[in-house]
This record gives C-alpha cells, structure tokens and sequence, in this order.
C-alpha cells in the first residue's frame, strides 16, 4: 500500500493500463488512508467508498476488455467543494448548501472523468471559498498534516491537506488570490494556477462573474509536477459557456530548451518582507538553475508593490454587495467568522463614487501593462509563494499577515501561469514552496522549470502523520 499511495498519478495511471497493479486495489489503498488520516485532518469531507469501488471496478472490466477509458484510467482523485459534482453535495463551505445536490458536473471536473479519474470525495474550503484559511460552519477546521496546530491555508486547504497525507494522488482547485498555490506551499505539495481562460470554471461555486472575473481560474493540485502537466492537458479548453475561456493550444514541455530561458528572481515584493528561511529557499532554487538556463537576474517589477492595494480594491470595490447576493441566494442565514471578517473589510473601505471606480480600473491595466513590458526581457519569474510557512489556526484575524499573500495576488491580477513546488523546509518543518511564473499562455515553461526544482531539492516529503 505504501508503493501506491507515494506514487504519482502519473506512474498509477501506467501502471493500471499494464495491469500491474488493478485500479481496485489502487482505490481501496487510498480509502485506506483517507480513513486512517482524514479523523485527524478533516480534509475530506463527502468520501465516497462504495461508488469509487464500484466505478474502479468497472475500470479494471473495460481494461480487461481492451477500452481505456482515459489517461487517469482507473486513478483515484478528489475535488475541491466549490466544484459541481453531479449527484454529490457541494456546500461551497457555506450553510444554505449544506444538501445542495448538483445535476451535472462542473467543466473541469467532468473533463476528468471522461479521461478515466474516479471520484474518492470532495474537499473543505472556506465559506465561499473566501479566505485563506479552511473552516465552516458546515464541515468545520482542516488542518495541516506537517502539525495539526496549523491552517492548510485556503480555500482549496482540504485538497493541498489530503494529497499531502497521501489520501489522494491528484485534485482540483480555483484560485482567485492564491487558494491553489497558498495551500500548496503551506502543504509541501505541487499546485498550478493556469493563465487566465486556459480553463473553463463553468459550475464553480461561488459563481465566477462580475468584477472578480479575470481573477479567477481553476487548476490541478499534485505531489508531483508531472502530474499538474497531465491534468492540464485534460481539462483544459472552453466550453461555450464560460465567456473568459478560449481555445488556445498548450505548448509541449518536452520542446522547452532551459539554456534558451532568462529568468528574473526576487524575495522580497516590497510590501511584506519574507521569513529568512524563504528568503533563503528561494535563492536556493535560483541556485540549482544557475547553471541550466541562459541568464538569471535579481530583479523585482517595481509596479508589484502596487499589488495589495489593486487587489483588495477590486475585491471590496462593491462594500460586498456581490457576496451578500451569493449568500442570499444560496439561503444562508448563519456567518462563518472569516466571512464576517471578510465582509468587514470589504465594508471599511471607502465607499467609491464612479470617478474612483473607473481609477480603479485604469490603474490595473497599468498594472498589467507594466507587467507584461518587464517580461519582454524574461521567460520565468522565481519568487516566494507567501511570506512565511503554515501559520498556526486562526492567523486570518490579523491584519498583517494579509499583506503575505500579496506574493500570490500579482499574479492573479496579470492573469499569467504560477506553478508551486516544495523548494525546503522550515526550522519547525514545515514546507517552504517556491512560485514559478511565465509568460501568459505558456504554462510549459513554468512546468518543466518547477519540474527541474522538483528533482534538484526533492519535491514533496510525507508528513509525519
């Protein structure tokens, strides 16, 4: 069982089309752990034994047949709650969807099962998925499987904290300000968000629309890299019904040639400095590919330390009209903590006059645009994840420690591709990630430079759980 549930899903995917291993002994040694890590994770929070099994047995008749379902044939994976599961609950983490069924999957997510994946559970976020620590009033807190006194971050932290622990080999997230690579990076695991449009987010809870629209995008959550590139292939594409998506062809990362890349480093954005060990982390990782690629420079856009202010004006620009809809709609009468505190923030700002918004506006795409002028002399960017590693539960309710995932949040604004992988470790052991940023539209480059990270300082490493 220890073979199957280290294994990418990547190498279980080979090793079900070979027959060397059935996908119904894959699927029962990851329920296996799920159940043996989960009572004190509480990461996973629909599991669904029985149909898995069934479906991996299904699997393993049409393999015995000669029909492969897919490239994740037979795989076990698990998805974020703010992802649509026909005929599984999807709460979004709030309580008046605590027995929302959906009718069909979400986009992503039936991508996946037509390539062969079969479903294990679904997994906890914040309400909304609007924090960056993972509780509700539903499912309750997730914690971190390197120390139960800390968050997983959020809001895919049920998905980073069940793939960490070996209770799944792939999954699905959304990231809007960093709830893809935040977890990632506070679980020691890889994580992707794609560049914007790359992949349709129709049956996303909450809804992705209005203001926030270019922000967000869902993407995969591994152990491994070589699995964040098979999933992308998967699920990328539009569907005809998410208005930002479009059907631009992915690169091949076997054509990327490092010597060919310049890379811009920095640690440090300007708004909140980093510990020192992720300081050191990243210039570690700069290290290893010193000798790689073409040129590697310190060198910081200085339009980032913008960031934090476009961000959190974008996102409160409303005084939180557009969340209180949400939560109206869905019937929610009861607030989770963080929600009150995100909702209090959005109310704090000052209220805007239409001058003000159309300001707004015109200093993101002068942003963007700034950006996008500093990488006509780069291909990557390395740079820390957060500012620090896991923090212990309840760190949302200081105000400084906002100002961490600012790191995060440049990158949802310019809407480029950002790969996470494990780069070290903290004095107490927690994982330390290193984020990898190209050009928009070339996911490939980000891969295989995260990828080369991975083999050169080890990648993830299981919690001691």
């Amino acid at each position: 069982m220890k073979e199957i549930i280290a294994a990418s899903a990547t190498a279980l995917a080979k090793a079900i089309r070979e027959k060397r291993v059935s996908s119904e002994e894959v699927i029962n040694a990851y329920l296996k752990r799920i159940r043996a890590v989960n009572p004190k994770l509480n990461a996973v929070v629909q599991e669904l034994g029985d149909a898995a099994c069934e479906q991996a047995r299904a699997a393993d008749r049409a393999l015995a047949r000669g029909n492969l379902l897919g490239p994740f044939h037979g795989v076990p994976m698990t998805i974020k709650d703010t992802l649509d599961t026909a005929g599984v609950i999807t709460t979004g983490g709030t309580q008046g969807r605590a027995r929302f069924v959906p009718k069909e999957d979400a986009f992503a997510v039936a991508r996946m099962r037509s390539a062969g994946a079969i479903l294990l559970g679904k997994t906890n976020v914040p309400e909304l998925a609007l924090a960056p620590e993972t509780d509700n009033l539903v499912y309750g807190r997730t914690n971190n499987p390197y120390d139960l006194s800390r968050s997983p971050a959020g809001s895919s932290g049920g998905e980073a904290s069940i793939i960490a622990a070996g209770g799944s080999p792939i999954g699905l997230g959304s990231d809007c300000g960093g709830s893809i690579r935040s977890p990632a990076h506070f679980c020691g695991i890889a994580g992707m968000k794609p560049t914007t449009g790359r992949v349709s987010r129709t049956g996303h809870f909450p809804p992705v629309a209005g203001l926030m629209n270019r922000l967000w995008q869902i993407g995969p959550l591994a152990r491994f890299v070589e699995d964040l590139i098979l999933a992308l292939r998967v699920i990328m594409g539009p569907d005809g019904r998410d208005p930002v998506s479009v059907p631009m062809p992915l690169g091949d990362p076997g054509a990327v040639v490092l010597k060919n890349l310049r890379v811009a480093f920095y640690t440090d954005n300007g708004i909140l400095p980093p510990t020192p060990e992720t300081t050191e982390v990243v210039k570690k990782t700069v290290k290893v590919l010193s000798d790689l690629v073409m040129s590697v420079d310190e060198n910081c856009p200085k339009e980032i330390e913008r960031t934090y202010d476009i961000w959190w004006g974008l996102a409160s620009a409303d005084r939180g009209a557009g969340v209180k809809a949400i939560l109206k709609q869905a019937g929610t009468t009861e607030l989770h903590l963080y929600m009150k505190r995100f909702l209090d923030v959005q109310l704090d700002a000052k209220p805007m006059v239409p001058s003000d918004f159309g300001s707004l506006i015109a200093e993101w795409d002068t942003f963007c645009s700034a950006m996008t002028r500093f990488f006509e002399n780069y291909d990557v960017i390395i740079c820390p994840v957060i500012a620090f590693p896991a923090q212990e539960h309840g760190f949302i309710m200081q105000k400084d420690k906002d100002l961490g995932f600012s790191y995060c949040f440049s990158y949802n604004l310019t809407g480029w591709p950002a790969v996470v992988v494990r780069g070290g470790t903290s004095p107490e052991g927690l994982p330390i990630g290193v984020q990898v940023v190209a050009r928009p539209w070339r996911e490939e480059v980000a891969l295989v430079v995260a990828q080369h990270i991975e083999t050169a300082l080890g990648g993830w490493q299981p919690p001691p759980l």
